[in-house]
């Protein structure tokens, strides 16, 4: 039935059902959001109240020292007898900390969150540079108190590879290798390990050509 003139359309009901709630969000965006508005509410109580705009790495570092009475990893004092001792056989009075691992990690987090909230990059008090040095002498000062030395992971090393296939005079290319002998040469570059492998392939095939390959594997 049509409607009268001045009158809202009848309502049609649609078959369909509705639409799924959202996902929820992921065990790192929660941890993030946590970190971020237990980092603004710090800035509140601070005294006097620090605002975000305002804040700086050294605020940042003076942060992570008031979490330290949270921690739950003990770290040996340079008077213990336990100092450097992996697993003391007693317990000690040395003091409770956040493990290194553990503000490594809240930086990362509260990082990203400043940028995501309306943060420049560039004036990032999380990425500043004094609190990658504290965040390093923490590191350093915990390996030597608990024995345990802390390990970069290694990255794998990709190696790209370029081959020349010579043709001989008569036009044949020799596709079949056959006694190849290989010489390897490493030019350093004097740095942390990095240079270049340099791989010559020699070889005669079973027919009268005589193709040589070259390669040249580069390692980044």
């Amino acid at each position: 039935m049509d409607s009268a003139p001045g009158e809202p359309p009848p309502l049609v009901t649609a078959d369909t059902p509705p639409p799924p709630p959202p996902a929820p969000p992921s065990r790192y965006e929660s941890q993030k959001r946590r970190d971020w508005n237990t980092f603004l509410q710090y800035l509140r109580n601070h005294k006097p109240p620090l605002t975000l705009a305002r804040c700086s790495g050294a605020h940042v570092i003076e942060f992570l020292k008031y979490l330290d009475q949270f921690g739950k990893t003990k770290v040996h004092v340079t008077g213990c007898p336990y100092f450097g001792h992996p697993n003391p056989p007693s317990p000690c009075a040395c003091p409770l900390k956040q493990a290194w691992g553990s503000l490594d990690a809240l930086i990362g987090r509260l990082r990203a969150a400043y940028e995501e909230n309306g943060g420049r990059p560039e004036s990032n008090p999380f990425g500043a540079r004094a609190v990658r040095i504290y965040l390093r002498e923490v590191r350093e000062g915990q390996a030597k108190a608990r024995g345990i030395p802390y390990e970069k992971k290694k990255r794998k090393r990709s190696t790209t590879v370029s081959t020349t296939t010579v043709i001989s005079d008569g036009g044949e290319v020799g596709t079949s290798l056959a006694n190849v002998s290989t010489v390897v040469t490493r030019e350093s570059d004097g740095g942390g390990g990095h240079g270049v492998i340099n791989v010559s392939v020699a070889s005669t095939s079973a027919t009268n050509t005589t193709p040589s390959v070259v390669a040249t594997a580069t390692t980044v």
